[in-house]
């Protein structure tokens, strides 16, 4: 797990979801994957990537790709991940950074395909003067980006048809969710904690697409109405009180040991409705920052809990 500080995983988010709109061997909706069919077949393009042959050696700088890529059966595959990637238990993990990455510790892997979430230090220049194939697969912005990273890593690995199944389970398993939701006649409201700074995420991003999928509003919206913080705004302890959300979703569980009794001991927070009836969720870190497939035990562990509020 990471041990920056909110602030920086706050600002790291953000610059993840402007990065959808940068380089152009990202994973994109408009150039859809080859070899798409349940057989692999070979060369295969993603964006301006071509593979010739499958590869057998991948590196993964990016704990979503990892996910993914040991989810669509390609994880024999991966020789090394990176230092944030604790999940699988038997992914290679490395001391390799995604945040900070070295191109020539990275060509040391010999690898065949390397996988990123950002394209920090010009990695993706480097990599490719280096001629090592490299993907750009950034913070996804709505669960069809999620669909199309697993789609195109499913074709680049020779997994199109596990990778297929993964995208119909998790569309099947979110169809099954959001259908059990209640009729309500008001939204239950809801405040998303990066950390103890305050830093929350609004509706425009991934996480707040998936609190929508649950039905429920965001109070952070109003606060970066005009989109200048990316999405990412930090909120005072008076802005929170005064909007009562019904319930407060801690991702800064493991990074910052927060809990409902940290947060019931918030000067303030004693009148919030989240407070009084004892509605704080604590989140898993990981998957609360990450777009791969357990994006499904995400909105499942949401769903539970505000299925619990009478409607």
């Amino acid at each position: 797990m990471s041990r920056r500080t909110p602030r920086l995983f706050a600002a790291a988010l953000a610059v993840g979801a402007l990065l959808l709109g940068g380089c152009a061997e990202k994973t994109s909706n408009d150039a859809p994957a080859a070899g798409g069919s349940s057989a692999a077949s070979f060369p295969v393009t993603v964006g301006k990537l071509t593979l010739d042959k499958r590869p057998e050696k991948i590196v993964s700088l990016s704990p979503t790709a990892t996910e993914i890529l040991f989810a669509i059966g390609a994880g024999g595959q991966v020789t090394a991940v990176d230092d944030q990637s604790n999940y699988p238990p038997e992914a290679p993990k490395s001391d390799l950074s995604g945040y900070q990455p070295n191109a020539e510790a990275i060509a040391g892997k010999s690898p065949d395909l390397v996988v990123v979430a950002n394209d920090l230090n010009k990695i993706v220049d480097q990599l490719t003067a280096l001629k090592i194939p490299v993907l750009l697969a950034p913070a996804a912005a709505t669960i069809d980006d999620t669909y199309q990273q697993v789609t195109d890593l499913g074709a680049l690995t020779g997994h199109p048809g596990e990778a297929a199944d993964v995208t119909k389970k998790m569309k099947d398993d979110i169809a099954t969710l959001t259908g059990s939701l209640p009729k309500r006649a008001e939204k239950l409201t809801y405040y998303h904690e990066l950390g103890p700074e305050l830093y929350t995420a609004t509706s425009k991003t991934f996480i707040g697409s998936i609190y929508a999928l649950a039905g429920l509003e965001n109070i952070a919206d109003p606060s970066d109405a005009d989109g200048k913080n990316g999405g990412y705004p930090q909120l005072s302890q008076e802005v929170i009180v005064k909007a009562n959300p019904d319930f407060v979703f801690l991702s800064d569980t493991k990074c910052c040991q927060q809990s409902a009794d940290t947060v019931k001991a918030r000067s303030g927070w004693a009148g919030i409705t989240a407070v009084k009836n004892s509605q704080i969720v604590a989140l898993d870190d990981d998957i609360a920052s990450r777009w791969g497939p357990r994006v499904v035990d995400l909105l499942r562990v949401i769903v539970d809990a505000t299925a619990k509020v009478p409607a």
